[in-house]
């Protein structure tokens, strides 16, 4: 998800702790549509997509990313939401996460995707969501999200199942930017 505002990471570049920026799939690629399979087990591969994943995220610059936007069909996500500046980053990382609850009381957010550079619509959603997902260290975590965090988890949630904010829009609204994106697609291969 693309966040509103710069921000930044911090501490060392990729190349020095061993990172790489991965290319975000641009939206109308297939792969954005494909429901991805579960990790399971935590791995060091794993713990290396999400590492590449949050550096990706902070340069793009987003406040999510989904595994599925970096061509990898695997239910992990990562945000940080954290947004106030000289505020400290609270890089999360989410193995196989499951909404188990959504509070009755609805948020409209304008959301935007680092898939869909751009493009920004009001996306009505639960205001609250409690999530349950295995973290790095293998253990079990739920947490109650809420406000931006609630979006964002969502948002991404979303992209494990082959949604895209898109689809929260009238036909025709889905239809123009999806023709706009193929065309910034078409120029980008040009270059």
């Amino acid at each position: 998800m693309r966040g509103g505002g710069a921000l930044h990471g911090g501490g060392a570049s990729p190349k020095s702790r061993g990172m790489t920026l991965r290319p975000i799939l641009l939206w109308p690629d297939p792969r954005l549509r494909s429901r991805a399979e579960p990790v399971g087990r935590v791995t060091r591969d794993v713990a290396a997509l999400a590492d590449d994943m949050l550096e990706t995220m902070y340069e793009a610059p987003g406040i999510g990313l989904a595994a599925p936007q970096v061509g990898v069909a695997k239910r992990l996500l990562v945000m940080d939401c954290v947004k106030e500046e000289g505020a400290a980053p609270r890089p999360m990382v989410l193995v196989d996460p499951e909404v188990v609850d959504r509070s009755p009381a609805t948020a409209v957010c304008e959301e935007g995707c680092l898939s869909i550079p751009e493009h920004f619509a009001e996306v009505e959603r639960p205001a609250e969501v409690t999530v349950r997902w295995t973290a790095l260290d293998g253990r079990p975590h739920e947490e109650r999200f809420a406000g931006l965090w609630a979006i964002c988890v969502q948002h991404e949630i979303d992209h494990l199942n082959g949604v895209v904010f898109l689809d929260y829009l009238t036909p025709l609204k889905r239809q123009m930017i999806t023709r706009k994106m193929q065309k910034l697609k078409r120029e980008r291969a040009r270059a």
